[in-house]
């Protein structure tokens, strides 16, 4: 079992974040040259890829817990079994 569950969107917004990292200390030291306004656009379309990337895992993972559910209702209720128990 899964010691947690799996995060896209912010794996994705570590690796843009990470690119823009990356291009600030390219700029720095003088080995890129590009001007502040193309790291706009970058960040906001990690951000936006990261967003996307967690709604997405969402849905799936509500349309998993629902076909999970609604497998598990097959069995008889608990009071019809003769136990109290609840399930």
């Amino acid at each position: 079992m899964l010691r947690h569950e799996f995060r896209p969107g912010r794996a994705v917004a570590g690796l843009a974040m990470l690119g823009l990292a990356g291009g600030y200390a390219a700029d720095a030291a003088g080995v890129w040259e590009v001007p502040w306004t193309f790291f706009l656009p970058v960040f906001l379309g990690g951000l936006w890829l990261a967003a996307t990337a967690t709604w997405a895992a969402y849905m799936l993972r509500r349309r998993r817990d629902a076909r999970k559910a609604s497998a598990e209702k097959t069995a008889a209720p608990a009071s019809t079994s003769g136990s109290h128990a609840i399930k």
